[in-house]
């Protein structure tokens, strides 16, 4: 059996990952991988260095973010919410949003093109 980082590397196509497995904690930072990047969506996982986050923007298409591990607050048009591991947030298109780790945690952030 594939040791962990070679899972890891492998495409997820027609086989079974356990998304939280395939980024890491890195200290002070922000990790990132994207497994799906198509015209209509994109999938990423993230994981995030507690303290860590996104500063308030904007994005033209809606996003998911479904928490995997740790906490997180999440800010839409100034609404603070509190995320928590199999947690899942839309933020809509057009509205201010920013992140912040309040633990280590990991995400996955599908974006919705059209």
């Amino acid at each position: 059996m594939p040791d962990k980082e070679q899972a890891g590397s492998r495409p997820l196509e027609a086989r079974a990952a356990v998304l939280s497995e395939l980024v890491d904690y890195q200290g002070g930072s922000i990790v990132s991988r994207t497994i799906i990047d198509k015209k209509a969506s994109t999938v990423t996982l993230f994981a995030f260095a507690a303290g860590q986050g996104l500063s308030e923007h904007t994005a033209p298409y809606d996003a998911l973010v479904h928490v995997l591990d740790g906490e997180v607050e999440i800010t839409i048009a100034g609404n603070p919410l509190h995320v928590k591991p199999g947690e899942a947030v839309i933020m809509p298109a057009n509205q201010p949003h920013a992140l912040r780790a309040l633990t280590n945690f990991k995400m996955v952030l599908t974006m919705i093109r059209s």
